[in-house]
């Protein structure tokens, strides 16, 4: 986590008491997507309350031996440019192979047009580029961590 982002993570904490700053254990600090267009309209998305969810492969989770997200984690947003937008609050998180995501979750997930349909395709192209980079077969099959959010903070 940069500066920026530790420091308005710190700025949000500050505003909690104490008992409720110790529930939190796991932080971590991103933007969306993999081109600037996208993370900077998912932020916004995120910003407006119309992102609550969003998606990852669990073997770019294994490949970067990074943990999987739990619920009370805290996010900072972050645009491209790694300016911090909000603070997120993990709420649920599910792992599904990408066939049984369904249409509830392609909504709260807010991006495009917000159907299933959409959902799949874009994520079946995003998926599929993280597949290539890790020498994995994208798949139906293929692990999808669901992660749910709400916005916690939106302080500057």
């Amino acid at each position: 986590m940069d500066s920026k982002a530790k420091n308005y993570l710190e700025r949000y904490l500050a505003t909690l008491p104490q008992n409720v700053r110790e529930q939190y254990r796991q932080f971590d600090a991103y933007h969306f997507c993999a081109d600037k267009e996208n993370a900077d309209i998912c932020a916004e998305l995120v910003v407006k309350g119309e992102k609550k969810a969003t998606a990852g492969l669990v073997w770019s989770y294994e490949a970067e031996a990074e943990p999987l997200p739990e619920i009370c984690k805290l996010t900072v947003i972050t645009d491209w440019n790694k300016t911090p937008q909000c603070i997120i609050e993990t709420t649920a998180v599910e792992i599904k192979s990408f066939k049984d995501v369904d249409s509830a979750f392609a909504l709260e997930e807010g991006e495009g047009d917000k159907t299933l349909d959409s959902w799949r395709s874009e994520h079946w192209k995003f998926f599929s580029a993280e597949c290539e980079e890790l020498n994995k077969e994208p798949s139906e099959e293929m692990p999808v961590v669901l992660e749910r959010f709400k916005v916690v903070y939106l302080g500057v």
